[in-house]
Parts: structure tokens; sequence; C-alpha cells
């Protein structure tokens, strides 16, 4: 009896009816292998960043649950469109929405989790030979409301049915082959890793590297099922996400750009002040790092914020926060991610050169098991990434 696999496809894999004759192809070979084959999709190309500049020139501050129904209804399309597709090919499809599909959800809109999967109706599909087409990226709280997963929750989608439905693999298809030592875009000699324990990989999306979402990482290594990253558009080798593999090197370096750096300031010192600092953060969702008061005497708080969350973190500053002095800016950090390399020494002696030699700046550094990490004062160029890159990897 033929066991379930899940296969995901990006955005970039959905693009357009000529790539998604590319996909087709793709599906038809794995099921004229194992006819038991659910595949997730996400939203074609731009689609959702379309869909949610359209609703910001209706409103600065769309409500997030009109959200969530507008931004849901782009996989809808992707999914719709893949089932048409094969069953004129003479393969049986049938697409199915979030809540279709039995994903239940928390009532967190925009970044919801999955809380459970009711997968009745996707192995009443598979026992029928039907090819199981779910749209990515959402589901449905117990108001009955349609909710997101968050950017990147396709990923998470299709890892958490792969658990559910006990699935031998599941495989991420995009428009990359696979992880790679860093950026191949920044760095020319970057190389594909074969494998990658669930820690590694869990500290490099976590970092900002847009391979594969962090929950669904977290549910791979819960549920132990190997996640096997590919391209859609050729046939090499991918890398295998799966259990933690003994041995200390270095695996990937992570340079994220996308961070700002906030410093907010009040006269004097005020408790009251931080707590409606916080409470303001966590209600409209914006995640903050590294934060911290330095003064006894003042209210000087430094943290940082995603650069997506920008905009959001402004209205803020305007509407609720007006009485702080504020300032923020652009910053780097590197991440230097391997199993052990808390172990070696030598590895953070080697980061510790090359930040003396350029001169650097640290904010802030971080280790741990698998990971030295490093936020600098500043945006880095891409060549700092390049002779970390030589040192630590290419030696």
């Amino acid at each position: 009896m033929d066991t379930v696999i899940v296969l995901k496809f990006g955005g970039s894999s959905m693009a357009d009816n000529l790539t998604l004759n590319i996909v087709a192809q793709k599906i038809i070979d794995f099921y004229q292998k194992n006819k038991k084959l659910v595949v997730v999709v996400s939203a074609q190309g731009k689609t959702t960043d379309r869909l949610l500049s359209e609703a910001k020139e209706l409103s600065n501050l769309p409500e997030e649950r009109e959200l969530d129904v507008l931004l849901s209804t782009g996989e809808q399309v992707s999914m719709s469109k893949l089932a048409i597709l094969l069953n004129r090919l003479g393969y049986k499809a049938v697409s199915l929405t979030g809540w279709q599909a039995g994903i239940a959800t928390n009532d967190l809109n925009q970044n919801a989790k999955i809380e459970t999967i009711d997968v009745t109706r996707i192995q009443k599909e598979l026992e029928q030979e039907n090819i199981v087409i779910v749209a990515g990226f959402q589901g449905i709280n117990l108001k009955g409301d349609i909710t997101t997963l968050g950017r990147g929750g396709s990923d998470t989608t299709a890892v958490a049915i792969a658990s559910a439905l006990q699935a031998k693999q599941c495989y991420i298809f995009s428009d990359v082959d696979g992880v790679y030592t860093t950026d191949p875009n920044k760095v020319t000699t970057a190389k594909k890793l074969e494998t990658l324990s669930y820690e590694e990989m869990l500290e490099i999306a976590n970092e900002g590297a847009k391979v594969l979402h962090n929950r669904s990482i977290e549910v791979g290594q819960k549920y132990h099922i190997p996640i096997i990253t590919k391209s859609t558009f050729n046939n090499k080798a991918g890398t295998i996400v799966q259990d933690k593999i003994e041995d200390t090197k270095v695996k990937s370096i992570v340079k994220n750009d996308d961070i700002i750096y906030v410093n907010m300031k009040y006269e004097t010192y005020s408790l009251e002040l931080f707590h409606q600092l916080l409470s303001l953060l966590l209600e409209h969702q914006i995640a903050v790092n590294h934060i911290q008061n330095e003064s006894k005497h003042t209210t000087n708080i430094f943290f940082t914020i995603k650069a997506s969350s920008l905009s959001k973190f402004q209205n803020l500053l305007e509407e609720d926060l007006s009485s702080f002095d504020s300032s923020y800016h652009n910053v780097s950090k590197i991440a230097i991610v391997g199993h052990g390399i808390r172990n070696d020494d030598t590895i953070f002696k080697k980061v510790m050169k090359i930040v003396k030699l350029n001169q650097l700046e640290v904010y802030h550094i971080e280790v741990n098991e698998s990971k030295i990490a490093l936020l600098f004062t500043q945006k880095l160029p891409n060549y700092i990434l390049e002779q970390l890159h030589k040192e630590l990897i290419e030696e």
C-alpha cells in the first residue's frame, strides 16, 4: 500500500500558466510512482503582495480579519487552476481550501497557528486515487472565520498535513534547488548543502533566510518528517532536512539586512512607559528582539524590529508613542550556523578577526549550540559576507 507523499509548490512555481504546466508534469511523475499524493500550493507569483498593496490603497491599517479573507483568495486561484489543468491532462484532481481540508487554527489573524487537522476529507479523496490539491497558508478558527498563517505559511501547511497523514516525505519546491552555505545571489562561491539537521535549518530560517517557514521546520522536527527542498525547474538533488547529524562545522552563514534598530527615549525613568511600549508592540503584533533599557535614571530603550513591521511602528509613534523621543535606522545581522559550533573556539576567533579587520561595531552577540549571531550598528556590504564565507567554509 502506498504511503502518502506531500508536495508543496511556492509562488514562483505557480507564477503563470506556462509554469503551471511544469508543476503539473512534476506532479504526474510522482503520481505515476505513488497514487497517494497531496499537493499544497501558494498564491501565484506576487499575488499576495498585490492584494496587500490594493488593500492599503483603501486603508492605511486594514482590519486583519478582512485581510485574511482577501489574502486567502490567492491560494484558491492557484489550487483551482492546477486542478483544472491536471484533469484536462487525464489525472483526477480535486482542490480543497484550508477549511475544506480540515485545517483548524487559533484566532490570531495574519499569523495564525494550526491547532488540529481533520484529514477525513483528504483521506476520502486519496482512497479514490484523486490528486488532492490544498490551498496553503490558510485555515479556519472556532468562530468560522478564515485565518492565514503568516508569510511563508504554505510550507507549514504542507509539513503539518504530512504529519497528520503520517506521510513518508514532504517536498518543498521553489525556484532554488536547495539550501546553500550562504545566499548565492550575494556570494558566488556558495555551495549547496546535501543535508541539514532540523536545529540548523531552524536557526537559518529564524535568522531571515527565506528557504523554509520556521514553523514548518518545528512541525517536521516534532513528527520526524524529512523535508526535502528542491527546484521546480530542474531535476537536481535538493537538500534534506532531517534528524541531527553529529558533526562540528559551519553549515551556513545568513546575512539579514531587513532589521530596524530602534531607540526610544524619555527624560525620566518610567516603568509605566516601558510597560506601555511593550503592551502596544504586543497588541499590534510587532515582534521585537534585543530589547533593553540602558539607564536607571532616564528611559532609554533599544530594540530591533523587522523592516516589514516599520509602517505599523511608524503609525504607533504618531498615534500612541508621541511622548517618546524616537529614532531608528537600518542594520545588519550575520548568523553563523552549524550544530556544535559553540564547542569550537577557532570559529568564533575567525569571526572576530574579520570584525576587527573591517573595524565593525557590534551591538549584540548571541551564542548557542548551533549559532553565533552578531548584530551590527550599520547595514553591512556583501563583501563582509564573502570574507566570512571564505574564512569559515571555503578553507
